[in-house]
C-alpha cells in the first residue's frame, strides 16, 4: 500500500491511498480536526467528496478500523447439517498438518473416517469431485460430508490428532 502525504498551507494535511484498482481514496486532515474523504477514480478525474467527520469521530472509527475491538479469526472448521446426521464440513488445512503433500489417496481419509471429500478449495479455484490423485496443500479448506462423527474425525485427522 502506498500512502502519499502533503501539506494544505492554512488547511492541515493531505493523504491520498492507493486502492489497487487506480483509484485512491483522500483523507483532508483540517487544523481543527475535522476530516474530509474523497475518492479520485483515476489520476486524471476530479475528487467525488464521500463524506466528511469530526475529529472524535474520525478516531473512533479509526479505532475501529484498526481493530481494536474485533479482530477477525479464520475458523479451522465450518459445518453445515444436512439431515439429522449427515454435515457438510469446511476443514483448514495448516502447514502442520500431515496431509499437507500428500495426494487424497495417500491420506485415505474415506477408510479412515468414513466421510468423503467433494471439493477442495485452494485460493480462489474450487476441484470440485476431486479424484485421488488431486494434492492435499497447506493452505486448502476441504469441503467434507459424512456422518457428523465422520466429518469430526477428518477434522481430527488433518489437525494430526
Amino acid at each position: 500500500m502506498t500512502v502519499y502525504e502533503s501539506d494544505l498551507p492554512g488547511v492541515g494535511k493531505k493523504h491520498e491511498v492507493e486502492l489497487g484498482d487506480g483509484s485512491r481514496l483522500v483523507i483532508v486532515t483540517h487544523n481543527t480536526g475535522k476530516r474530509e474523504v474523497y475518492r479520485r477514480p483515476d489520476r486524471d478525474s476530479d475528487s467525488e467528496k464521500l463524506f466528511e467527520m469530526s475529529d472524535q469521530l474520525a478516531r473512533q472509527v479509526g479505532t475501529l478500523l484498526e481493530g481494536a475491538y474485533f479482530q477477525p479469526v479464520q475458523t479451522q472448521a465450518i459445518e453445515t447439517r444436512l439431515g439429522d446426521n449427515t454435515t457438510l464440513e469446511w476443514v483448514h488445512v495448516d502447514e502442520d498438518s500431515p496431509l499437507a503433500g500428500t495426494t487424497l489417496a495417500e491420506s485415505d481419509l474415506r477408510r479412515e473416517t468414513g466421510a468423503s471429500v467433494i471439493a477442495v478449495e485452494r485460493d480462489d479455484e474450487v476441484f470440485a469431485s476431486p479424484g485421488g490423485d488431486t494434492r492435499i496443500e497447506a493452505g486448502d479448506t476441504l469441503v467434507v460430508i459424512g456422518q457428523k462423527d465422520a466429518c469430526k474425525q477428518v477434522a481430527a485427522y488433518v489437525e494430526g490428532e
